[in-house]
């Protein structure tokens, strides 16, 4: 049997040369990909998360793989419905459907088979859900459509729930010529989902949520991307450069000839004027300018051109999409905005063009016009604060203060550089200092509620100063001393820079080549060892969803099971059938109880 790195780089390899594939479903035999799935989904938050059924990540063992291989081999394997649940969007809910675990692995391996093959030949204008790019690889790619006069912002009404199933299938057909595995690729779209325990049977959409899914939407709106790259793009770009503007010509000439006549008054009056006008025609008809970038189902479009073109390039996207990938583009968020006068929207930034005639270079030119600006719109930090405040106000967060010190001021840390790096490539990202105040106050708030102290004494015990490489800051710190081979647990918050860096380097979602080693989970898993006992029969999995359930509260003595990953700093641990059970029951004692 190969590896799971030798199948995919083969895969791979003919992805690159657009060669078909044939007697893919028998790659789903490989043990290897399960464990290579497994590696990857383990960690997730959604791992326990239970589905229809009770099953998650906590139990999972080879043998678990062999029964899906074998039911696979036999064609026998049955996707079981998701159960639906919803999740705020806006002012609505937005539908999401939980996969058992058992699907969730199925669907992984599923994933990374397609990902090898269709990675090499999906658009680069495409950004949402593949390895390697992300939010910020989409916003660096619209910073450079220096000149943009009108922006189209695209949506599509709710895309993941009305793919066209033939058309999906039709579109892995041309490629994948393996009846089996198109076979179970439709039963998995066909699996329908559980609301309120009433089965629902669903004819059209992917299940938002999961694993396969974001897959499965890429390919079909790749064909909008290459509509886009090999149609629209062609049709809308003319000339190589604007041409000048003559009324700009005529008062730098007018300025040229007053330093002839040694009149420096006349001189800079002409030349002040010149530059209060475009250097090149702004209207030219010969010179036209299309770009486009795409994150899963949300697009913005780029035009250098009259309004009336913009809106016919609108029109013939909504053609396309409706009678080409049966999808409909919602009128209401599709807009066309003034790039210069207006803000577009795309992915939590406004974008617009600036526009400074007196912002110069070192040469003297003038250097911002025409460039593209992101900024943090100000409902995004209203809505932020909005979470901190109450009545108006800065005000302690109740739910906390049952926290340590140390988890409540690491908690605010985490939420707030989380939205400080999210917009770390808006100029106007100074204003977050506003988030900063309010979520500070309520940090002081919630700790002198804890210790019901005020919070002028809350400051006099945790602010302090704290150097790093962007300056010196004060902070609130909490420093938590361990044994004295271990250094302290410290959690700051506050020392984040919030200065605008238009170069800084953001860490995306990291490629994970393919050719990667075994997580360290599945190796201990490999080993069939129980960790607990010895044992070497009916190895599983036990997990935990985070390491602060090893903490219960009120419990003085911990069982060795606790003690073992605690140390290990891990959420997973390796044992024998008897111990897990043991463990689950709350009847595990120590080693002496599985001999």
């Amino acid at each position: 049997m190969q590896t799971a790195e030798t199948v995919l780089n083969i895969i791979r390899e003919r992805g690159q040369h657009g060669l078909p594939l044939e007697r893919l479903y028998r790659q789903l035999y490989n043990r290897d990909l399960y464990l290579r799935a497994y590696g990857k989904l383990y960690s997730n938050k959604g791992a326990m998360t239970p589905g229809a059924t009770t099953e998650t990540v906590d139990g999972m063992s080879l043998a678990k793989i062999d029964a899906i291989i074998e039911a696979i081999r036999q064609e026998r394997y049955h996707w079981t419905p998701v159960r639906r649940t919803y999740i705020p969007k806006g002012q609505g809910k937005r539908p999401l459907g939980l996969p058992t675990w058992s699907d969730k692995l199925l669907q992984e391996v599923i994933r990374q088979l397609l990902e090898a093959y269709y990675e090499p030949q999906f658009n680069p204008y495409s950004h949402g859900f593949r390895p390697g790019r992300g939010c910020h690889t989409a916003l660096r790619e619209i910073q450079q459509w220096h000149g943009t006069k009108w922006f189209i912002e695209g949506d599509i009404c709710g895309y993941f729930n009305t793919i066209n199933h033939t058309l999906l299938l039709n579109i892995l057909a041309e490629k994948i010529h393996d009846n089996r595995f198109l076979r179970l690729i439709e039963n998995f779209l066909k699996a329908g989902y559980l609301e309120l325990w009433q089965f629902v049977n669903n004819h059209s959409g992917v299940p938002q949520g999961g694993v396969l899914s974001p897959m499965l939407s890429n390919l079909v709106l790749d064909k909008l991307d290459k509509f886009v790259e090999h149609i629209l793009i062609p049709a809308n770009t003319q000339g190589r450069r604007r041409k000048t503007y003559t009324p700009y010509v005529a008062l730098t000439i007018k300025a040229w000839q007053a330093r002839q006549r040694d009149d420096g008054q006349a001189a800079r009056w002409f030349k002040q004027q010149a530059q209060k006008l475009p250097s090149r025609d702004p209207n030219d008809p010969n010179f036209r300018r299309l770009t486009y970038c795409r994150y899963a189902d949300d697009f913005l479009l780029g035009f250098i051109g009259p309004q009336a073109e913009a809106q016919v390039i609108k029109e013939q996207l909504a053609t396309f999409l409706k009678n080409e990938l049966a999808l409909e583009l919602s009128q209401e968020k599709t807009l066309i905005t003034h790039a210069r006068s207006e803000k577009a929207l795309f992915l939590g930034y406004e974008i617009h063009t600036l526009h400074a005639d007196t912002k110069h270079d070192h040469r003297g030119q003038r250097c911002i016009n025409g460039a593209i600006g992101l900024r943090v719109p100000k409902q995004v930090i209203h809505k932020h604060c909005a979470k901190y405040r109450r009545h108006g106000k800065p005000w302690h967060l109740m739910q906390r203060t049952n926290d340590t010190p140390y988890s409540i001021v690491a908690q605010y840390q985490t939420e707030y550089v989380g939205v400080v790096q999210y917009y770390r490539l808006a100029y106007n990202l100074h204003q977050l200092s506003q988030l900063k105040w309010v979520m500070e106050t309520s940090l002081v708030r919630t700790l002198a509620k804890k210790f019901k102290i005020s919070k002028a004494s809350v400051y006099r015990k945790y602010k302090t100063t704290h150097t790093n490489q962007d300056g010196t800051y004060k902070v609130l710190e909490v420093v938590v001393p361990r044994q004295e081979d271990k250094s302290p647990l410290v959690a700051r918050f506050g020392g984040v820079s919030l200065k605008w860096n238009r170069w800084v380097a953001i860490n995306e979602a990291e490629t994970v080549p393919i050719w990667s080693k075994r997580s360290e989970v599945v190796e201990r898993l490999l080993a069939q060892k129980c960790e607990l006992c010895g044992c070497t029969e009916r190895i599983e999995a036990h997990h935990i969803r985070k390491l602060s359930d090893l903490e219960p509260k009120g419990q003085t003595s911990k069982p060795e099971w606790v003690k073992r990953m605690a140390a290990r700093h891990r959420k997973s641990l390796i044992v024998c059938q008897s111990c897990h059970n043991a463990i689950h029951s709350g009847r595990y004692d120590g080693v002496a109880f599985s001999k």
